[in-house]
């Protein structure tokens, strides 16, 4: 058992964290600061024959995350109240914890469906995205029908730009498995070979464009906020082109955090350039968001997240409408040029090992 006496701490992140552990045991952990399969694996190495990681003080609900990949212990995330109450018990020196984990194991098939425009320089791609696939739940119209939608639209019209409206190659890419954490787009970027990566100057990623009670979220490329991962050099550039977008409409727009929840996170990841927009999942409205947009505040941007209201009059079309503006205002003009990202000078991407997301998809990582 290892937890910290306040606060967020460090649990289970450390190899002395397991000293004098007792081999067989189960192991009991508070979520925080690390990833969960780095205290996983620090657990199984002391000896665990199951890992507790239970939620940090103030979140609600069970940990709803991921190791990432295959764990050769179960490992199980339930509430803050269910941890602190084994925890209190552990220390009274007479608690017995079984674990037992109901789970599939294998593989599936999932695609991704990609599209390029005939002209435009191949050595210099934009790449746009919005995943296709749903949850068990529900039908996923908002998510991500809206940003499915959106793209396959501006596909239908993009020859229209000519010639010299397309002076870079667009790629238009549905992504598969994303709600399963982002596998149709990291295993596109994975497949590539290095020499193709190079050639992709960005992404644009789009991400549920009509939640009934949301904001107009552009990502936050300047990392002017401070939260979130900060997106590679470049990305700056596509949130002001949004945002002089919408503000030339008097519309007005918020910022949303890269914070690996959406198919932009492999990209980041590989030193790519990255924007888009989204307008908000389970979180909450404030007060503020709602005298801007409009809506309700204290409740959910969508409340049909992940279930099976999410169906068309789960999207709000107003705010689609515009914002499918937006997405085919921003792409037109990186079609024809991409110097505000890159300044006409191409760079290899490279693989950022600082990189630490706080989600997989839909799915936490730490």
């Amino acid at each position: 058992m290892d937890v910290p006496a306040k606060g967020e701490g460090t649990s289970g992140c450390e190899a002395g964290d397991f000293k004098g552990f007792a081999k067989g045991s189960v192991a009991l952990v508070q979520r925080g600061t690390c990833t969960f399969a780095v205290k996983a694996a620090r657990a199984k190495a002391a000896g665990a024959s199951a890992v507790v990681i239970f939620n940090k003080p103030g979140e609600k609900g069970p940990v709803n995350g991921t190791l990432s990949k295959l764990a050769a212990i179960p490992v199980v995330g339930p509430t803050h109240a269910v941890g602190a109450a084994l925890v209190k018990a552990a220390r009274k020196g007479g608690v017995k914890l079984r674990v037992r984990t109901d789970a599939v194991h294998g593989r599936r098939t999932s695609a991704n469906v990609i599209a390029d425009t005939r002209q435009g320089r191949a050595d210099n791609v934009v790449v746009v995205g919005a995943h296709l696939d749903s949850v068990p739940a529900g039908p996923g119209i908002n998510d991500n029908g809206t940003g499915a939608a959106t793209l396959l639209a501006v596909a239908a019209k993009i020859k229209e730009l000519g010639k010299d409206g397309l002076r870079n190659r667009v790629r238009f890419a549905w992504w598969g498995a994303e709600e399963e954490g982002l596998q149709g787009s990291e295993q596109y970027l994975r497949s590539l070979p290095a020499a193709q990566r190079e050639r992709i100057a960005l992404n644009l990623n789009f991400d549920m464009l009509g939640s009934p009670n949301g904001t107009r979220g552009v990502y936050d490329g300047d990392h002017s906020t401070g939260t979130g991962t900060q997106a590679p050099a470049g990305s700056g550039a596509i949130e002001r082109m949004f945002r002089q977008y919408f503000k030339g409409r008097r519309l007005p727009v918020t910022e949303s955090q890269f914070n690996g929840r959406s198919d932009y996170g492999p990209f980041i990841e590989r030193g790519i350039p990255a924007g888009g927009m989204d307008t908000g999942a389970e979180g909450v409205k404030t007060a503020a968001e709602a005298k801007a947009f409009g809506g309700r505040a204290g409740k959910a941007y969508d409340p049909c997240y992940h279930a099976k209201c999410d169906r068309l009059r789960n999207v709000n079309l107003k705010m689609l409408d515009s914002n499918a503006d937006g997405v085919a205002h921003v792409l037109q003009h990186l079609a024809r040029t991409t110097v505000a990202v890159n300044g006409g000078a191409r760079r290899a991407p490279a693989l950022d090992r600082a990189y630490e997301p706080l989600w997989q998809g839909p799915y936490l990582v730490r």
